[in-house]
């Protein structure tokens, strides 16, 4: 095993581990939520992912009790934020760091894609008419009466655009 890393290269390397998968996080801000307060390492509010350190070098354990950690994690759990945690109560290398928050990372992913729902197929902004004529997308085409001719049809279009220009 090599070196123990300290908070701030922990912190450092999570960061660029972070961002390189497409957060934009934020680093040393106050968390307020869930009845719970303290200052998280990294914090992207819109994919409302981060990590959070915790070492004796910053006092961090006094910042976050089991107590307010466990509201985290139940929070978690029901899909509202994603949170890593890592603890220096067990030294960590680099190399581990880095497996153990790609698999968070993974994870999160794996999460968020099976719970955002299917988009429909984006409609065109425009929709093609018979005869190379286009018409904004969402209104219904004009259909010909029976018996009418395409002439016909072609006659009410252009009377019905001249009226709009008026």
């Amino acid at each position: 095993m090599s070196d123990p890393l300290s908070e701030i290269e922990g912190c450092d390397m999570l960061a660029r581990l972070f961002r390189a998968r497409g957060y934009t996080l934020q680093r040393n801000v106050r968390f307020r939520e869930y009845g719970v307060e303290f200052d998280i390492d990294g914090w992207d509010p819109k994919a409302r992912v981060g990590f959070e350190f915790l070492s004796s070098e910053d006092d961090d354990h006094d910042d976050l009790s089991l107590v307010e950690y466990q509201a985290l994690m139940d929070e978690a759990r029901r899909g509202g934020l994603s949170l890593f945690v890592i603890d220096e109560v067990e030294p960590i290398s680099a190399a581990d760091l880095e497996e153990k928050a790609n698999e968070f990372l993974d994870a999160v992913s794996a999460a968020r894609s099976s719970r955002r729902p299917r988009k429909p197929a984006a409609t065109p902004a425009h929709t093609k008419w018979p005869h190379g004529a286009t018409k904004p997308a969402g209104k219904k085409p004009l259909k010909p009466a029976r018996g009418s001719t395409t002439k016909k049809v072609a006659k009410k279009v252009a009377k019905k655009a001249a009226k709009r220009r008026r």
